[in-house]
């Protein structure tokens, strides 16, 4: 064997066995794409997560605001007046743009700045409206670009000068101020001016937004839509209208004549497009700067010396990395299950090969070859096939996710293809090492595990539960994801494989013994067989418990997500559909949301709000409450009116139900004001209310009349008032005369024909199925979400695959069985029940053992695993819904039955091709099988 035979070697190796090469080729191409695609395929959907959480936050939010006080307060007017010209303002702007530091960028198109009064203005003309008898006020502004960012609907756009001493400025108002403040093209306000006569604003057009909810018109909302404000925090004080008035820029030191206090502004959009996760540090550490840092600093040089920055971009970058570092743990699980399966299966395809060419393999060793030199042809053999497959894959990632880094994927494919490589080299040169005959044969029965085996195993074990531990500790919310944490599930399947491993032969000999007792052979045979069939061993039962436990770990993640999306949409909504109005509803609106198609049900309810509770009242104690438990001190509730028989079947079977009985009213008690002797409502409340109110009656004043109310039971939510703390009654006791929510049951609810039922009724229509729906309308939950249902899936079908390859390690040794049996007078059929029942044991192990073990990884690993930000867009209110980790009967039976029958399936389809192909062909002369 010398070096010169190297590529005839392999030429004529790839001829000799196309099949196989081809069949290699594929296994890698397959797998060098799922790990490619996989990090490729976090980094789309955390980039578009970012993304899409940055441009979905209020613009007032995530805009760069940076302010200054009037410029030149000592200076003459004139020059005052061309520091705020239009083309000062410019520079200014363009000098901030260039000093905000990298990897930020500004939105040129909805970027603006100008001049505007920081003191909102009264105008005390007598056709402005006045809701509580104040006078409208506004904010007035020289917004820069108007024209390039509205339609003109009527009159024209403003224009004017510098005159501060001019009595009358040009502004325009967009269509909501105009129709709100009844204003028009040629209206007149008037306001204070600074020693001189008041300044007259006149309305010369009125124009349309044409991206209203953009950053050019939302940061200071009021120059778009006005606003009612209170007068003082009092929540009961008097409101007055807020508006907005649009000033020409050349006409900004207008400004300075009245009693605004004018500042200079500068408001940068964020360019989203561009964002990626990777630049999130950088982006934080930018704001960091301009907030209080170097780049604050050269503002203050190239801006105005007085200049200060705003913005809450940081937060909104905080909440995106909070679910983030949630989700990422979840699905690196998934991620560590598929590759522990990917590598065992490419390592149990080497094993094939090795085993396949034993009998060669072992020859060229008896005849003096070396094995480095065997090592190395066997190496160059695989190279040839594994890595054009490899960088194949790796090409069908990058095409098939075009965003994402390449240095990840490539290294995936580079792990891939090495593994691949390596695999029957070092698989050969193990079994090689010595001089050996190709007959000798592995038995697990009677095998006994090496003392390094037991090392490695003892190390996997001290591993395993290092990250249970961490797990339970630490929890996957407290920061991103962790090579060990997101291992933990593998592991613990891991070491279940090996534990099994080492007890699988005490099954089989206790199984033997009482074989042997029967009258036929092919029950003992099976078990014998199933020790010694060369296809055993610890790479397939490894292989098929990391996967089975992946799988039924995966699917409680994604069954507790789907749980939790569910119970957040009931809370939300109360019933399957929730029609309300702050005021009373028609009378007919009943009929017609019951005809509506779909509807299976509809309950009226009566809620006020805001009722008062008797002070002093309860004694510290609700019913079935905890002595001393506090869980709020609240005053005022909401008492919702129900029908009790209507109301309990909508909420039958969900964890708002209630039981009618409890709550009806006594004959007696028909809304009226209480009296000595009269009966008492009974009433069902949240925990706060009933700690407040106690076990005692207690009198409410409630639909303007004095009721005795006692609390017979405590729940944490109703579906009349599904977010606040509320009193439960039924609407007979409580007299209500006129409903003001419907809510309505229905499994197949066409919202659209629910809204047009309640058109014009002045109402809000919310659907459980559409609630749902925005719960999970989020890149992140879904791509997430995507990602871990892909990985469970090519774990399973590489586990799958395992099981075909560790049976068809063994399958020509099992064909020559049968053909040598049949010769002694074994049937078909006892041929078929022979293999079937020898592929049983280690299939029930793994299918029994994968349930079990998945079963107990999740009970191990459940208290440290959250599924908030996997389960919810907008996890704000899913603290009191919960969101835990809860084993799913179906994800731990289904993939272990699966197994069996496949399991099953491949050793009867083999009893019949052997069956076809007929004893003289399987039984060849010289045949070593």
């Amino acid at each position: 064997m010398t070096g010169k035979a190297v590529a005839p070697w392999v030429r004529t190796r790839l001829r000799t066995a196309p099949g196989a090469a081809a069949a290699l080729a594929l296994l890698v191409l397959v797998t060098a794409w799922l790990a490619a695609a996989y990090p490729r395929g976090v980094d789309t959907y955390e980039d578009e997560g970012l993304r899409r959480t940055v441009a979905s936050a209020p613009p007032g939010r995530t805009a760069l605001q940076f302010t200054a006080g009037a410029p030149g307060l000592a200076l003459p007017d004139d020059q005052r007046a061309a520091m705020v010209g239009p083309e000062p303002m410019r520079q200014r702007f363009d000098a901030v743009v260039r000093n905000v530091p990298a990897p930020l960028t500004s939105d040129p198109t909805q970027s603006t700045y100008g001049l505007r009064t920081t003191r909102k203005l009264p105008s005390d003309e007598p056709y402005l409206p006045r809701p509580n008898g104040l006078p409208p006020r506004f904010t007035v502004a020289s917004q820069a670009d108007l024209g390039s960012h509205s339609r003109l609907v009527s009159g024209r756009l403003p224009a004017g000068s510098a005159d501060q001493k001019a009595a009358e400025a040009e502004v325009a108002v967009t269509v909501e101020t105009a129709k709100s403040l009844d204003l028009r093209a040629g209206s007149v306000l008037h306001v204070a001016g600074i020693g001189r006569p008041p300044l007259a604003f006149k309305v010369t057009g009125v124009v349309e937004p044409l991206l209203p909810e953009a950053g050019y018109w939302s940061v200071l909302p009021a120059l778009r839509t006005p606003q009612l404000l209170p007068a003082s925090d009092d929540r009961d004080a008097p409101k007055y209208w807020h508006g907005g008035l649009l000033l020409a820029p050349t006409a900004a030191a207008t400004l300075f004549a009245t009693d605004g206090k004018p500042e200079m502004y500068v408001q940068l959009a964020p360019q989203t497009t561009a964002l990626t996760d990777r630049q999130l540090t950088a982006v934080k550490a930018s704001l960091a700067s301009l907030q209080s840092g170097p780049a604050l600093s050269r503002l203050h040089t190239v801006y105005a010396a007085s200049s200060s920055s705003y913005t809450e971009l940081d937060q909104v970058l905080r909440s995106y990395q909070t679910v983030r570092d949630s989700i990422d743990p979840v699905v690196a699980v998934a991620g560590f299950g598929t590759a522990t399966v990917a590598a065992v299966v490419l390592l149990m395809a080497g094993g094939l090969a090795a085993s396949r060419r034993a009998a060669e393999l072992a020859l060229l060793r008896a005849r003096g070859g070396a094995l480095r030199q065997i090592a190395g042809r066997l190496l160059a053999e695989s190279t040839v096939v594994v890595v054009p497959a490899a960088a194949l894959g790796l090409l069908l990632a990058v095409l098939a996710l075009p965003e994402g880094r390449f240095g990840p994927a490539l290294a995936a494919a580079a792990g891939v293809a090495a593994l691949g490589c390596l695999a029957l080299p070092v698989r050969a040169a193990l079994t090689h090492r010595t001089v050996r005959s190709a007959a000798e044969r592995a038995d697990p029965v009677r095998e006994k595990p090496s003392a390094r085996r037991t090392v490695a195993e003892l190390t996997l074990l001290a591993l395993a539960v290092a990250a249970v531990f961490a797990l339970r500790r630490r929890g996957t919310a407290g920061g991103p994801a962790d090579a060990l944490l997101s291992a933990a599930p593998v592991l613990v399947g891991v070491i279940a494989a090996l534990v099994l491993i080492r007890l699988y032969p005490l099954p089989l000999r206790w199984a033997a013994r009482p074989a042997t007792r029967l009258r036929g052979t092919v029950g003992f045979l099976a078990l014998a067989r199933a020790g010694r069939a060369p296809g055993g061993g610890a790479l397939p039962l490894l292989a098929l418990l990391t996967a089975l436990t992946t799988a039924a770990f995966g699917g409680s993640v994604l069954a507790g997500s789907d749980d939790a999306r569910d119970r957040a949409a009931l809370y939300a909504t109360g019933t399957d559909a929730r029609i309300g109005s702050d005021l009373p509803l028609p009378g007919d609106l009943p009929g017609r949301v019951s005809r509506v198609p779909g509807v299976q049900g509809i309950s009226p309810v009566s809620i006020e709000y805001s009722v008062p509770l008797p002070a002093g009242a309860g004694s510290g104690q609700g019913a079935g409450g905890d002595e001393g438990e506090n869980p709020g001190a609240i005053d005022r509730t909401t008492v919702a009116g129900v029908d009790p028989a209507s109301y309990a079947r909508l909420t039958a079977g969900t964890a708002l139900g209630i039981d009618a009985d409890r709550i009806k009213a006594p004959p007696d008690a028909p809304g009226k004001a209480v009296a000595p002797g009269k009966a008492v409502l009974p009433a069902i409340a949240s925990p706060a209310v009933a700690h407040r109110l106690g076990k005692e009656p207690v009198t409410l004043h409630v639909a303007g009349k004095d009721l005795a109310v006692r609390v017979i039971a405590v729940q944490d939510r109703s579906a009349a008032v599904p977010q606040s703390d509320f009193l439960l009654l039924d609407t007979a006791g409580l007299g209500a005369k006129y409903a003001t929510v419907l809510l309505v049951g229905g499994t197949s609810l066409d919202g659209k024909a629910l809204r047009e039922a309640a058109a014009g009724a002045h109402v809000s229509v919310a659907l459980r199925s559409e609630v749902r729906q925005e719960y999970a309308d989020s890149p992140l939950q879904t791509g997430a979400g995507h990602i871990y249902t892909a990985a469970v899936a090519a774990g399973a079908g590489l586990a799958a695959l395992a099981l075909l390859l560790s049976l068809l390690r063994g399958a020509p040794e099992r064909s020559a069985l049968l053909a040598r049996l049949r010769t002694m007078g074994l049937t078909r059929r006892q041929g078929r029940s022979l293999l079937v029942l020898e592929a049983l044991p280690s299939a029930l192990l793994a299918g029994a053992g994968g349930a079990l073990t998945g079963w107990a990884s999740i009970a191990l690993l459940a208290p440290g695993i959250d599924l908030a930000g996997l389960a919810m867009a907008n996890t704000g209110g899913l603290a009191p819904v919960g969101a835990e980790l809860r084993a799913d009967p179906m994800s731990l039976a289904l993939p272990a039955v699966c197994v069996v029958l496949l399991a099953a399936g491949v050793a009867a389809a083999q009893a019949w091709w052997s069956g076809r192909r007929g004893t003289i062909t399987e039984l060849r002369a010289g045949d070593a099988r």
